[in-house]
């Protein structure tokens, strides 16, 4: 197998730039097509366009929910996610309420995972939590595995891109000690070459979010101009 099949599997090809226009997420679409990537990650009002593209292959319809600062209201985020599903979304990308966390009001993180977690999986869809792991210590990393992970969710995310710290290897390391085995990694933010790529896959991610997913499964360096 060569080295780009490998790693497109891997991948969320992403596209979540606040300037994001339909062509460009078109273009996303074609080149998951393209490259086999694992799903296409697009702002909410694209969903259902992407959905009805992307149909007749088996390459998933992500976005995301109270992105990227997480402090959305669990009811607007419960709108989001609703609307999300019903436009023909197959996995949710949800961001904690870092605030909650920072305040350290644990039972109301859990509450709110817990039922978006509950209304996601009742459609047969997926959750990825993302938890901003570069911007938090490795106690509250810990935390956020023992909480969330007995929960139920699908997948713990390491980042929006949008924080002054993305991805790393230890993140990916001590999340994968502390999650439950059911429970899978995906990395983002930061992610733009292969090796980088391959060392987040070996320390345990399942899935990375990736805008420069095309240079990545080259086995080129993209530049630094996009945060995701």
């Amino acid at each position: 197998m060569d080295q780009r099949i490998n790693i497109a599997s891997f991948i969320d090809h992403t596209i979540l730039k606040p300037t994001t226009t339909i062509q460009e997420v078109e273009n996303c679409c074609r080149e998951a097509v393209e490259y086999g990537f694992a799903a296409v990650c697009i702002p909410p009002p694209f969903v259902k366009r992407v959905a009805t593209i992307l149909e007749p292959t088996e390459i998933k319809v992500a976005t995301v929910i109270g992105f990227p600062f997480g402090y959305s209201a669990t009811e607007a985020k419960m709108a989001e996610t609703v609307l999300a599903l019903v436009d023909g979304a197959d996995e949710i990308d949800m961001v904690i309420n870092l605030v909650a966390l920072r305040m350290n009001d644990w039972v109301f993180l859990s509450k709110e995972v817990a039922l978006l977690t509950e209304v996601v999986h009742k459609k047969g869809k997926l959750i990825k939590v993302i938890i901003e792991s570069g911007i938090l210590t490795e106690e509250e990393i810990i935390n956020c595995c023992q909480l969330f992970g007995p929960l139920g969710i699908d997948f713990m995310k390491t980042s929006t891109g949008y924080a002054e710290k993305g991805a790393s290897v230890a993140a990916v390391q001590l999340m994968r000690t502390n999650l439950p085995s059911t429970v899978r990694i995906k990395a983002s933010g930061g992610v733009r070459d292969f090796e980088f790529a391959k060392d987040l896959i070996k320390a345990g991610a399942t899935r990375l979010g990736c805008s420069a997913s095309v240079a990545i499964v080259g086995g080129e360096k993209a530049d630094a101009a996009a945060p995701y």
